[in-house]
């Protein structure tokens, strides 16, 4: 009864997955899809891609414009959402790779351990490091996460400074 069902279900399943045109790219991460009708702006999850005044954010956000651009792609994912309301997933391109997948393989993206537990992203990147390839050709790369605390702990000092000089007119 139930292979019967399957069979008869599959097609179905094969045929709905819904594909998506990619309208925007945001930065390496961070790419804009046009769904049912509306922009959605769609976070790639597993993976954190330096940001664009760092070191390889511009190759990455290039790396990601080259292939996808335009073009139609597959969301996979539970549909959970960030805290800027960005959709958490990963994007299938139309040859079957995955773009998430491709950044860290490409040494263009750090798998994001903090909010994810695919192992198969931290794989890749000990590979793209040992290659050497993209980021991981500098010698102390600054991870996104780091690199962003320290943006704002120097903003904040400069802040402060502004803040007690003003005090002291």
């Amino acid at each position: 009864m139930y292979k019967t069902l399957i069979l008869l279900f599959f097609p179905l399943l094969l045929f709905s997955q819904t594909r998506y045109k990619v309208i925007g790219i945001k930065d390496g991460d961070t790419v804009e899809l046009l769904m049912d009708g509306k922009p959605q702006v769609v976070r790639l999850s597993n993976i954190d891609c330096p940001e664009k005044k760092q070191p390889f954010g511009n190759n990455a956000k290039q790396f990601v414009s080259d292939l996808c651009f335009g073009k139609m792609v597959e969301v996979s994912g539970n549909s959970k959402k960030d805290r800027n309301k960005r959709l958490l997933a990963e994007i299938i391109l139309s040859d079957g790779k995955n773009l998430n997948k491709e950044l860290v393989k490409n040494g263009l993206a750090w798998h994001f351990k903090k909010y994810s537990k695919d192992d198969s992203y931290d794989i890749l990147e000990k590979h793209a490091q040992k290659l050497k390839l993209g980021l991981w050709k500098d010698k102390n790369p600054i991870a996104p996460w780091d690199w962003r605390k320290l943006r704002r702990s120097s903003s904040l000092k400069s802040t402060n400074i502004v803040s007690s000089n003003s005090s002291t007119k």
